[in-house]
């Protein structure tokens, strides 16, 4: 006889102003998955609004939520995420201990602000990539990175990309396959401008403009926080008076 599956459990962060096309991806691999059970993560269960505008409700507070995980994923979040201890006391306990922890879009900053990232290759959307050696991480400009346990993608996409690539981890290739012929997943891009250096420099620049409100405030959000250094002294107490 065959044996069960363990129930997988999957996490994903959602609070309010968190970007849904970030998250969609590992929702929608892991949530038609037998004997998984996907966990939309908060501090409560009140009404909240994902951006585009998208009403959502968590399905376990942060208190109810199992201890392992053998998914966590955070997609982008607004920049008061980035200081916001509960949460990031939240991810760095149960990120450090997850099978698997997935970073999609600025995400992978979060999960940089919890103290997951030291020492690991990462991405993120490329308007504040340049932000990741602050939390200690090595950028590295590819479509999805993948260093030991930690996964991280830009937007869009990514979050299918990393969520096919963990469930093949977890349940095999023949698994993988099937999810993603189940979804269609054939992403073909009308105009192939996805990224800056496919798009060339005018439309980049364009982006960057789109963005650059938002852009500057996590920039002064980053530069507010804790370096990678500053965190290394207050742990080995350098700089402390004798």
């Amino acid at each position: 006889m065959s044996q069960q599956p363990k129930k997988l459990q999957v996490g994903i962060l959602v609070c309010p102003g968190f970007a849904i096309v970030d998250t969609i991806g590992i929702h929608s691999v892991f949530g038609f998955i037998p004997d998984t059970e996907v966990h939309l993560l908060w501090k409560d269960k009140e009404l909240i609004e994902a951006i585009p505008r998208f009403p959502v409700h968590a399905t376990t507070t942060f208190r109810e939520s199992p201890k392992d995980f053998d998914v966590l994923c955070v997609g982008a979040c607004p920049n008061e995420i980035l200081r916001d201890e509960e949460t990031l006391a939240f991810l760095k306990d149960r990120g450090s201990r997850a099978g698997y922890l997935v970073g999609v879009c600025s995400g992978s900053l979060v999960l940089g602000a919890a103290g997951l990232l030291e020492g690991y290759r990462a991405t993120s959307n490329f308007h504040v990539m340049d932000l990741l050696p602050h939390f200690g991480a090595i950028p590295t400009r590819e479509n999805v990175v993948i260093d030991r346990n930690r996964y991280t993608s830009g937007p869009a996409t990514g979050g299918f990309d990393c969520g096919l690539r963990v469930l093949e981890k977890l349940r095999g290739e023949e698994v993988a396959k099937l999810s993603e012929l189940s979804m269609e997943y054939t992403a073909q891009p009308p105009f192939g401008t996805g990224s800056p250096e496919l798009a060339g420099p005018e439309l980049t620049k364009k982006a960057l403009q789109l963005f650059a409100h938002f852009t500057e405030e996590t920039r002064r959000t980053v530069r507010e926080l804790p370096s990678r250094q500053a965190r290394a002294a207050a742990r080995t107490g350098a700089g402390s008076p004798s």
